[in-house]
């Protein structure tokens, strides 16, 4: 059978249909640039699409510049911008290609057509040469000086483009005071605006180095430049009108009529169709009231109309940002919107981010005054407007109860954290808790975990409803818990009431006895999140399993001063467990127990299970600084982000473990939170963090002996029944090592560590003979490389002093010491307790480099480091030098 013969397929314009292709629309451009005859421009456009398509889908045209050149002598408007497009594209990436443009560019800013001598002014401007500056400077004064308000727009942006290409060249042909002239005398406001911008931008990046500059600055601030921009704000675009309000909002009137009548002056902005424009008033409103109480309040009950109108109205997307605004201001006087909570109804067909949002916002507004309505909202939907309406007060937990069955998952953990919320704030607990206890018995793990957390939360601040509580808890099995937080809160209450629940110390046995399982969960939990099976974000995988073995020591601690007889083999387990875990904090956590109980029980018991008090107040997330400086920063991305501009603008601010783009990967990600480095279990120094106590823990091994042992003779008249049981505490799967000294205190018997008494404390290390170059030099990509590429070469943890964490509030001067002793940093961030470094050093006689990552906890007083080396024979060297540095690190 004869092959089937290839279809005939016309070539794309897009897809070259072979080399020449080039070069063929090299030699048709070249025949047209000189053609005067009929349809030529037509015949050009054709040849532009093509030579603009082959660009935009990345292939070389660069060669065909000059053809291009030539053939853009014509009248045709579209011709010329296809022109300047190809023009602009490769003068940026091929200056010497620009020269060539330059006299075809400035004949045609002397076109007559406007639009073509605006268009020619700003590819002119847009070519960002450096070394073709003194060619902008004429046509740009022309353009400033043009009839034309088009050709006169562009030429003030290009004033602008010239400040960034030569700073020295736009103040030195005194383009600002043209621009100050035109933006008072221009009769076009699109001019108008465009000289404020260009203004404010040149001003403000001179005010640093000039006093004149600065002098200028706040004239735009004056009051008859003010008051002039605001009579004409309604001949202004909706951008110039948001720019002129931006710039009315830092405006300090003089006096209180003053304030009046900009309001006056502003109010038909408020029902502008244009969300941009009623949120750049409603900011100036805020500013403007600020020291006026009673005014400022009114100003509140003023803006509420028009931001629910825009909430209603628009895109999901404008919805949210509109309704981020809102947020902000219930937050700041909930009692204003109480009475509109019915607008914070959820939608059925709304974004989950933004019933999140009006389910925080209904949390917020809740109160006395309107919870029967709202309850009785509730009682009147039916099944199928569950999903169209969500409560979020008093009585309409009966609503949130149902949501919580709602597909959408995110959305139903708000809704029973919002049931919480409001029970927090002291409305009807009666209901509320009995709607929380029913949560418990939904079986869906996500329910039950948060509402855990929340039924603990309830039991810090009303005790009161222990028993109803706790009958309930105590039927739930920790084995159909797989959330961590939510076993951990289930753990809680185990040790805080243990002696209300009668199978407490059997179910921490259970949970005991399956301790390593914890380590195999988070894996479980990361192959989990990895499939798509959760719903929750990666942080949540990142230790949380940590936290349940933290919650398992101290709710054991608590259960055997409770209930001895029944916990006394766990206690001595758990603390076994703890002191072999890989994760510092647990290992931590169980060696100050161990400690604690060695040095007094009784103490023990005063420190681990105290009396406690109702908890009044729940700390807030966020500070009242921070609040008060996003809403300073209204009508803007740190409303809808949560958080001021700094936080995620400058790079030293970009949150915890995020340093510059140039570093790239180099932050701390999965590798450094999921893996934590093995560590010497006992420091030189843990005695001091030990209650005084004078024992070095130096060896843990494998115990074989089921032996049991007494106690040692405490005090009899200041130590509990409690605290006499531990006398009989008894550990069967753990045994002392044959090197065990028969001396060591009775609380190593009774847990069968066998730890021997440490002689004398380790000298601190000398500082080693390995050079380092003061003035090294490394830049971030070379860094980044080498990161990369580099194995590690050590991986260990040390210990610092108090002094130094007393320091580290500054955490610049960690930076300064560290170059004193020659190693430099290169990158660094993250906030109390958490700190994360980058530094490097080199050789004083080689250029092999040494690179560090250093992870500082001001909590734990630690400092877990990676070393990674060109030279991997001298890391040891290096090591100690780092460590011999950090140890000297202290307050100066």
């Amino acid at each position: 059978m004869a092959p089937p013969a290839q279809s005939q397929r016309s070539a794309s314009p897009s897809q070259p249909s072979g080399k020449g292709e080039v070069s063929d629309l090299k030699s048709q451009l070249r025949q047209l640039a000189g053609s005067r005859s009929p349809g030529v421009d037509d015949s050009k456009r054709d040849l532009f699409k093509k030579v603009i398509s082959y660009m935009t889908i990345g292939i070389d045209v660069s060669s065909l510049f000059g053809e291009m050149v030539m053939c853009s002598a014509t009248s045709d408007i579209v011709l010329k911008k296809m022109c300047y497009l190809y023009v602009g594209n490769y003068a940026k990436v091929n200056p010497d290609l620009a020269l060539l443009t330059i006299n075809f560019l400035q004949r045609d800013c002397k076109d007559d057509d406007p639009m073509i001598r605006g268009l020619a002014l700003r590819s002119l401007c847009s070519l960002r040469v450096a070394n073709l500056v003194e060619y902008l400077v004429g046509p740009l004064g022309s353009g400033l000086k043009d009839n034309n308000s088009y050709v006169r727009t562009v030429a003030v942006m290009g004033v602008l483009k010239l400040y960034h290409i030569s700073a020295s060249t736009c103040i030195d042909a005194d383009f600002p005071a043209m621009l100050k002239h035109l933006m008072l005398n221009d009769p076009d406001t699109q001019v108008v605006a465009n000289c404020l911008s260009a203004l404010q931008e040149i001003w403000g990046s001179e005010a640093s180095t000039s006093e004149e500059a600065s002098r200028e600055r706040e004239t735009l601030l004056s009051k008859p430049l003010v008051y002039y921009l605001l009579n004409r704000i309604k001949e202004f675009s909706e951008w110039a009108q948001c720019l002129v309000l931006e710039l009315a909002a830092k405006y300090v009137p003089s006096d209180g009529s003053e304030i009046f009548d900009i309001m006056n002056l502003l109010e038909d902005r408020l029902q502008h169709a244009n969300g941009a424009v009623v949120l750049a008033t409603i900011k100036v409103f805020l500013q403007l009231t600020l020291s006026m109480a009673d005014v400022h309040q009114q100003v509140y009950e003023r803006i509420k109309a028009p931001l629910l109108t825009l909430v209603s109205s628009g895109s999901p997307e404008q919805s949210y940002a509109v309704l981020s605004h809102l947020h902000l201001l219930v937050m700041r006087a909930p009692f204003i919107f109480s009475s509109d909570y019915k607008h914070f109804y959820c939608q059925y067909n709304e974004p989950s981010y933004v019933k999140k949002l009006k389910l925080e916002m209904l949390t917020a507004v809740a109160n006395e005054s309107n919870t029967y309505e709202i309850g009785l909202q509730a009682k009147m939907l039916s099944w199928e407007n569950l999903d169209s309406v969500v409560v979020g007060d008093l009585v309409s937990v009966t609503e949130l109860c149902e949501y919580a069955a709602n597909v959408d998952i995110p959305i139903a953990r708000e809704s029973i954290r919002a049931v919480g919320k409001i029970a927090l704030q002291q409305y009807d607990v009666n209901a509320i808790v009995d709607r929380l206890l029913q949560f418990l018995e939904m079986e869906k793990d996500y329910v039950t975990a948060e509402a855990l957390v929340l039924v603990k939360d309830l039991l810090r601040k009303y005790p009161q409803w222990s028993q109803d509580c706790i009958a309930v808890v105590g039927n739930i099995s920790s084995k159909n818990i797989q959330e961590p937080k939510g076993k951990a809160a289930l753990i809680w209450m185990l040790g805080e009431y243990s002696q209300d629940m009668h199978d407490a110390p059997y179910i921490l046995e259970s949970l005991i006895e399956n301790w390593d399982e914890e380590d195999s969960a988070e894996v479980g939990d990361l192959i989990s999140y990895v499939k798509g099976r959760s719903y929750e974000k990666f942080d949540r995988y990142t230790g949380l399993n940590v936290l349940v073995r933290l919650h398992l020591l101290t709710a054991v601690m608590k259960c055997f001063f409770k209930r001895p007889p029944e916990t006394q083999k766990t206690l001595g387990a758990a603390l076994a467990a703890g002191l072999a875990d890989f994760h510092q904090d647990v290992h931590d956590r169980a060696l100050f127990y161990y400690r604690l109980l060695q040095y007094n029980i009784s103490v023990a018991e005063r420190v681990v299970n105290p009396p406690k008090q109702a908890v009044s107040v729940f700390a807030d997330t966020q500070s009242s600084e921070i609040k008060d400086r996003i809403f300073d920063e209204f009508n803007s991305l740190s409303v809808v982000y949560e958080k001021p501009s700094y936080m995620f603008t400058d790079k030293e601010h970009r949150g915890p473990f995020e340093f510059s783009d140039e570093l790239g990967n180099l932050s701390m990600g999965a590798e450094s939170t999921g893996t934590v480095v093995p560590a010497q279990r006992v420091e030189a120094n843990d005695k001091d963090l030990l209650l005084g106590t004078s024992e070095k823990e130096d060896s843990r091994g494998p115990s074989t002996n089921g032996s049991a042992y007494s106690a040692p003779a405490y005090d009899t008249s200041s130590v509990s029944a409690s605290s006499q049981m531990l006398s009989e505490l008894v550990i069967s799967n753990s045994t002392v090592p044959a090197h065990a000294s028969q001396s060591s205190l009775a609380i190593d018997d009774l847990l069968g560590l066998g730890l021997p008494v440490a002689t004398a404390t380790a000298p601190a290390p000398s500082p080693p003979s390995l050079k380092l170059n003061s003035k090294a030099v490394l830049d971030p990509s070379t860094f980044q490389q080498k990161w990369r590429q580099l194995p590690v070469s050590l991986s260990q943890e040390y210990s610092i002093s108090p002094q130094g964490v007393a320091a580290l509030t500054v955490p610049q001067s960690l930076l300064r010491h560290m170059q004193g002793h020659s190693i430099h940093c290169i990158a660094s961030g993250g906030q109390s307790p958490n700190f994360k470094f980058f530094f490097f050093a080199q050789k004083a006689e080689a250029s092999s480099a040494f690179l560090v990552e250093c992870v500082l906890n001001t909590s734990s007083a630690k400092a877990q480091i990676k070393i990674k080396a060109d030279d991997q024979s001298a890391s040891e060297a290096f090591s100690a030098l780092f460590q011999s540095a950090l140890s000297e690190f202290s307050v100066p």
